[in-house]
């Protein structure tokens, strides 16, 4: 007995010095960020200007180095040109479209950061000049739309970045009118947890990063002068950015598709990007799972062609992104950047009347501020052939290269229908072979023509008939329809087995989409022998006499014969073969949408598609083999 107590006393002596070095650690740390920080989310900033993403040193090193570095020569040249072909622009004016202010408050950025940047770039005042004279015309809106809070944040923004890079140019009383308008007319509004417009601090979507990264900006470059403001919205920050770094994980899959990725993602790039310079710090929030493996997993649904899977909210085009540079920086990793060169070309060769309205470069200086040397052709991508990522909208993608443009790619996913936008694209795919695209997503054109009416479309679909918009239903996706009917929009599909080898393959759960269709649908994909695609599709409990469809959107040319099926596209030939079901055959229809006010068109767009009826069992099983070339399956 006595020597059991002794070891008991002997466990809670050394339980007691480990809690002891717990606490004694949390007191030094909270969460990766330093203890006075924790306390004081403005302790450590550094005092003076500018501290938002670059120093004096590094406006330094940017003028050196463009003169050893023609592509980055090229970058500064395209800035400078572009600030000087917004001279003689008239000043901004308070004209929302819609409910939206969103447009001013980008040309704002567009202007503010080129003239600031090229201010630095060549010492020429009158960029300055013109930098001051814009934010104190903008100072004087009578409010940011905060109704519509992207608009605050995006003008915060170019507030911040003005008056930081811009700080030894403006004289006291300028300095005073724009901190009181970064306060009053952004930090203040954004502050207030009692608006309804501020359901962003909650949002695990890009509003989130948006909203929380210009107003963090705001408070950073004002912090010493108006630190009590600052310290409310850096305290709020760094609890609320949590909710938007979520959906990154676990794996760097952005639910709402590449588009939105490069969205929210460059806000939190500049976010972080603007702790460490003007704190030291990144709050740890770097290391939120998924979000550095992100930029990654953006490269990954990039097909040979240079094009993105554009699942969701995604466009169909690679997008220059600025914060995929950040990363190439951040992780040391150039092959990050290989699909960047395309786009960054098309910006540098873009004429300067053109480039002047197109504000989705509005924050093309980044690209300069974090430079990397683009990769060669020999840069060798330290990424799988074979992947998947989980996550809201989880993603498996196979492919045969990554450095042959002619390679077979195949991406498909699972996912909820009901996340933001509503698409119901569970179980669709996309197929690139030969440099042809040959099964398509339509993508998010729909929402676009839907917003630009003004109109909001998540309270547009929830009206049952409205959801028939014709590209976010899986009418319009590479999936199946049963019966005519939705997907659930409360179901969520998953990869629930994934193989690697040379011969890989993915199983996706389908069923919860079709709850109250059928009891089980399951679809397999396979990359088989001769880059065959082989996708299976077992469905059980359909209620005898329903109608199954199988969809394969496409631009290609089709030529029918029974079970069999002949694309052709840009000289390329793609073989598609129906296996099973015996007596099933392919038929075309056209992808043009109907004649509505909101859908657009799809030009030289038809579906392949297979219709079966569900026998007596209520099972089926449909196998399709597709094969790039001209030798069938």
């Amino acid at each position: 007995m006595p020597s059991l107590t002794k070891a008991v006393l002997r466990i809670a002596i050394t339980l007691a010095v480990s809690v002891t070095a717990v606490c004694e650690a949390q007191s030094t740390s909270t969460n990766g960020v330093d203890s006075a920080q924790a306390a004081d989310p403005l302790a450590g900033l550094k005092p003076g200007h500018p501290r938002l993403l670059v120093s004096d040193a590094d406006w330094k090193a940017l003028r050196e180095r463009q003169t050893s570095d023609p592509e980055l020569a090229r970058v500064a040249a395209r800035i400078e040109a572009d600030a000087k072909s917004l001279l003689n622009e008239p000043p901004l004016v308070y004209k929302k479209e819609g409910k939206r202010l969103l447009d001013i408050s980008r040309q704002a950025i567009q202007r503010i950061l080129l003239w600031s940047v090229a201010y630095h770039l060549t010492g020429d005042r009158v960029y300055a000049e013109h930098a001051k004279r814009e934010l104190l015309n903008l100072a004087a809106f009578p409010d940011w739309n905060p109704s519509h809070f992207l608009d605050t944040a995006e003008m915060t923004t170019a507030f911040a970045l003005g008056y930081d890079w811009l700080y030894d140019e403006l004289d006291p009383q300028s300095r005073a009118t724009i901190r009181r308008a970064i306060v009053e007319k952004g930090l203040q509004p954004g502050l207030d947890a009692t608006a309804g417009y501020n359901s962003w601090h909650r949002s695990a979507n890009n509003w989130n990063q948006v909203c929380f990264g210009g107003l963090t900006l705001g408070a950073l470059a004002i912090g010493d002068e108006e630190p009590a403001p600052a310290r409310s919205l850096l305290k709020l920050a760094r609890t609320g950015i949590a909710a938007g770094l979520r959906p990154y994980a676990p794996d760097g899959i952005y639910p709402e598709g590449p588009g939105y990725w490069g969205y929210g993602t460059v806000y939190q790039t500049m976010m972080l990007a603007a702790l460490q310079s003007a704190l030291g710090t990144q709050w740890n929030l770097d290391s939120s799972p998924g979000f550095l493996s992100s930029g990654a997993a953006i490269l990954q649904v990039t097909g040979p062609s240079g094009n993105p899977f554009n699942f969701f909210d995604g466009g169909d085009r690679t997008e220059l992104q600025p914060a995929m540079f950040w990363f190439a920086k951040q992780l040391h990793e150039p092959g990050l950047l290989r699909f960047q060169q395309k786009p960054l070309t098309e910006a540098l060769t873009r004429s300067v009347e053109s480039e002047k309205a197109y504000h989705e470069n509005r924050l093309f200086v980044l690209i300069a501020l974090w430079w990397s040397d683009l990769p060669d052709q020999n840069t060798t991508l330290k990424l799988p052939l074979v992947w998947h990522g989980g996550g809201p909208n989880p993603v498996g993608v196979f492919r045969t290269s990554w450095s042959d443009t002619n390679a077979l790619f195949l991406a498909f996913k699972g996912g909820a229908a009901g996340l933001s936008h509503g698409h119901m694209d569970a179980g669709s795919f996309i197929l690139e072979a030969d440099g042809v695209r040959w099964a398509i997503d339509l993508g998010r054109q729909d929402y676009l023509s839907i917003e630009s009416k003004g109109l909001d479309l998540w309270s547009y679909g929830q009206n049952s008939d409205r959801w028939r918009v014709f590209r976010l239903n899986n009418f319009s996706h590479n999936t199946l329809t049963i019966g005519n009917q939705l997907h659930r929009v409360d179901g969520a599909a998953r990869i629930t087995e994934f193989h690697d080898g040379p011969n890989p393959s993915a199983t996706l759960d389908l069923s919860p989409v079709f709850a109250g269709q059928a009891s089980r649908v399951i679809r397999r994909f396979q990359l088989g022998t001769g880059r065959t695609v082989f996708i299976r599709d077992e469905l059980t409990g359909l209620t005898p006499g329903t109608n199954v469809r199988w969809a394969l959107v496409t631009k290609a040319g089709v030529k029918l014969a029974g079970d069999r099926a002949t694309l052709t596209q840009d000289g390329k030939m793609l073989q598609a073969r129906l296996l099973s079901p015996a007596d099933a055959t392919f038929s075309v229809i056209p992808a043009d949408p109907p004649k509505d006010d909101f859908n657009a068109a799809n030009p030289d767009t038809r579906i392949l598609v297979v219709n079966v009826t569900a026998p007596a069992s209520g099972q089926i099983q449909l196998d399709v083999a597709l094969r790039p070339g001209s030798t069938e399956p």
